[in-house]
């Protein structure tokens, strides 16, 4: 660095705010940190609101909390793929109706084929019953990523006609009736009332190593850059960031765990166990859902695919400049094939968990999924215009969409009042990315 170049660096930080001085140092998101801002002022809006209506405020409770956190989960799902899809320049519509159809699969492989051959309950049923969705979602996937990427047809195009076609497809399997019920095993995917959770034991056990592994982060991280001389971090930067993520982490244990086992449920399993039961009742924590977990690992293997991998590397140099990218040698075409087919195992995914969450399936089950699933990842910080966007930030902007639906319902709002809501929430987060891309520009 030369005498002049290190003169301004000096004159930059002298004349820096203590606050961008912070963002600097720890190299927070300014915009996650918006979406935390935001997702807190709903939850104490709706908190306040409830109160002065209701007499009640019920939103901030342990148990409205765990409930929506399980309802995310589906969303937070997709979303971890939308995010790549966007980045890439593309888009799809088709996850809601996609999720429809999928899900209606492996209902009647459920139901109608497995239950009457292998028997009701059979542990089996529900792992062909996982099998079918994630492998029927994978096809569908590929199916829209070779016509976008081999046919050349615009990705908007393929996916609103598969928005219809899927659609179609869902009610013509079954003509619009409902199929029910499902495994008793598969209905654990979906955090239903039947202990689909891990307890709190478990549940400490598992903030534990996410601790372990945020300071193993920090820690590597640190190391990464004295080997290739880059810039460190400020060990208190380090230090706040460390106690930061094991705070935020072991508040959501903390709340979970606060949310305790139904009565009845807690009785039984003291029965079956042999356990005395105090005068006051046993109290369990539920600690973390099935469905929490699931989105909690597809999270983390998806963050590793977009940031530790050639394969994420790939979909954002693409997302930045497709005609440099194909130009340095990378196939855009098979790399949009296997993204839209990861869109599709991720809608497997969740359909598995939405279908076992209603205990059932039908032609409805992921309507306006994809108005959703596009707000949240937008709402993270995606840009539609491409090679910008996070899986963490898509999740965050499943957890606000999912607040929002929550509120609104709690607050007994019409249906029409929350679509209205939701759309216009929609448009004010695209609004608020094109300001925010002018100003980095």
């Amino acid at each position: 660095m030369t005498d002049a170049a290190e003169v301004r660096t000096a004159h930059l930080l002298a004349t820096e705010s203590p606050l961008k001085r912070f963002f600097r140092a720890t190299e927070i998101d300014t915009r996650l940190l918006g979406m935390v801002g935001a997702m807190l002022v709903i939850w104490v809006g709706f908190q306040i609101f409830g109160q002065l209506l209701t007499g009640e405020g019920v939103f901030l409770t342990p148990r409205n909390l765990w409930n929506l956190l399980v309802q995310t989960s589906a969303i937070a799902v997709m979303s971890t793929g939308m995010v790549l899809i966007i980045v890439m320049r593309h888009i799809d519509l088709s996850v809601g109706s996609m999720l429809s159809f999928v899900g209606v699969l492996t209902g009647v492989a459920q139901v109608y084929w497995l239950a009457p051959w292998l028997g009701a309950d059979n542990p089996m049923i529900w792992v062909v019953g996982v099998a079918v969705a994630l492998g029927a979602g994978a096809v569908l996937g590929a199916f829209n990523g070779f016509l976008v990427a081999y046919a050349g047809i615009p990705s908007f195009i393929v996916t609103l006609g598969g928005l219809i076609v899927y659609n179609g497809a869902a009610w013509w399997v079954i003509r619009g009736e409902t199929v029910a019920p499902m495994d008793g095993y598969f209905e654990l995917i979906g955090g239903t009332p039947r202990a689909s959770w891990i307890g709190s034991e478990a549940s400490w056990a598992l903030g534990g190593v996410i601790c372990l592994a945020i300071i193993a982060g920090v820690v590597l991280n640190r190391s990464a850059r004295a080997r290739f001389n880059f810039p460190q971090r400020p060990l208190w930067a380090e230090a706040f960031l460390i106690l930061g993520g094991c705070a935020v982490t072991l508040g959501a244990v903390w709340v979970v765990n606060a949310y305790a086992w139904p009565p009845l449920i807690a009785e039984r399993y003291a029965k079956d166990h042999n356990i005395p039961v105090p005068p006051g009742g046993l109290i369990y924590g539920h600690g973390f859902a099935i469905p929490m977990l699931i989105a909690l690992g597809v999270g983390v293997v998806m963050t590793f695919l977009a940031t530790r991998t050639r394969l994420g590397r790939y979909v954002y140099a693409i997302g930045g400049n497709p005609e440099a990218a194909e130009l340095a040698g990378v196939n855009t075409r098979k790399i949009t094939l296997l993204m839209f087919m990861t869109m599709g195992i991720l809608v497997g995914v969740a359909a598995c968990i939405t279908a076992a969450r209603l205990d059932a399936a039908s032609n409805s089950l992921g309507q306006f999924d994809e108005l959703y699933v596009i707000a949240a990842t937008v709402i993270g910080g995606t840009s539609l215009a491409g090679g910008v966007g996070t899986i963490y930030g898509a999740m965050l902007g499943a957890l606000v969409m999912q607040s929002l639906q929550s509120g609104m319902t709690l607050l007994n709002f019409d249906s029409a009042v929350k679509d209205v809501i939701v759309g216009s929430v929609l448009v004010f987060a695209v609004w608020i990315d094109q300001i925010y891309r002018r100003r980095q520009s």
